[in-house]
């Protein structure tokens, strides 16, 4: 159960009513207007109690919802999105869409993750989870882009690498560590987008970037909190307070410079406004996008090397070190 659409269930109630009035008080001359701002105001005050502040398990939650956008409605967005298939060794994996596309008039190379609205597709797309033929594909598209001089741009929504035994055999882990190669020796510039739950190396296969922003209930983590539960206590019904203990909120990924950027979401989350947080999200992308330009490729290399060696904390002693890697 999500926590989140679990509480929206009271809210859909007052929607309805406020909906009810409104088109009531356009149909007859009696003037509802200060019952109808009294509802919304009272509507308001209960997102704020809802919404206002989130933990960290419902932050999960949030980045899980059904609604949430997805990488196909940012690509959607694009100027132009022209999809390219196929890992050319032996499949296409819905899991993942990429393509040419251009975004505010500048050509990029536009990788997705994508899970499913319904049942029926998320069978198709395997809930984004990613195959080793999708990472194939992510890893020739980025040596594509990187060749002919063309940015990159990823959208991160996965709860983790497909688990199951033939992406065992098909060669999971190394599918994932070529990608992350090939992303850490791009001669262009890359920006990724954590837009919904980013989970393990699944996740970070798409993830080593110049610049990587976070929506703001978006998560960004190692495991799963149900994985990370499991492993710890040996009890996944711990999953909340693994969440609290893993810091994956882009406020705590920030503070810890793992990420560079939050994108704020209007208050119950991004699903209640999508056309305005994704044109928020790849406004954010182009800024980054064209900053990272006016780099010479030996300098972006040089930059994304020292970005990456910079995160993580040690301890020498008593005294602990934060960020002083050579």
């Amino acid at each position: 159960m999500n926590v989140i659409v679990d509480r929206e269930k009271g809210l859909l109630e007052l929607e309805k009513r406020i909906a009810e009035l409104r088109a009531a008080n356009a149909s007859q001359p009696l003037d509802m207007s200060p019952e109808i701002a009294a509802l919304e105001q009272k509507y308001e005050e209960i997102l704020r109690e809802v919404f206002g502040r989130l933990s960290p398990w419902e932050k999960v939650n949030m980045a899980r919802h059904p609604s949430r956008p997805t990488s196909l409605d940012y690509l959607s967005q694009l100027d132009r999105f022209d999809e390219l298939h196929g890992d050319r060794h032996m499949r296409d994996d819905p899991a993942i869409v990429a393509g040419f596309a251009m975004l505010r008039g500048r050509p990029v190379m536009a990788i997705g993750q994508q899970r499913g609205r319904d049942t029926k597709e998320n069978l198709r797309r395997n809930f984004g989870m990613v195959t080793p033929e999708g990472y194939r594909k992510v890893q020739r598209l980025a040596h594509t882009a990187s060749r002919l001089r063309v940015p990159i741009i990823t959208f991160i929504d996965t709860k983790g690498a497909d688990p199951g035994i033939a992406s065992e055999e098909h060669s999971q882990s190394e599918a994932i560590a070529r990608c992350l190669y090939e992303f850490t020796e791009a001669r262009v510039p890359i920006v990724a987008a954590v837009i919904g739950e980013g989970g393990s190396g699944g996740a970070l296969a798409l993830g080593i970037a110049d610049d990587v922003i976070m929506l703001e209930h978006s998560v960004y983590s190692v495991a799963s909190p149900e994985g990370c539960a499991a492993i710890l206590w040996g009890d996944a019904t711990k999953a909340e307070e693994a969440a609290s203990r893993l810091k994956l909120t882009a406020q705590d990924l920030q503070h810890f410079g793992i990420i560079d950027e939050i994108v704020p979401e209007p208050l119950g989350g991004a699903h209640r406004d999508p056309a305005g947080v994704v044109a928020r999200v790849l406004g954010t992308m182009h800024a980054a996008v064209q900053r990272l330009s006016a780099l010479a490729p030996e300098t972006l290399r040089e930059q994304r090397y020292r970005k990456y060696r910079r995160v993580g904390a040690w301890q020498v002693g008593r005294q602990e070190t934060i960020g002083k890697s050579p």
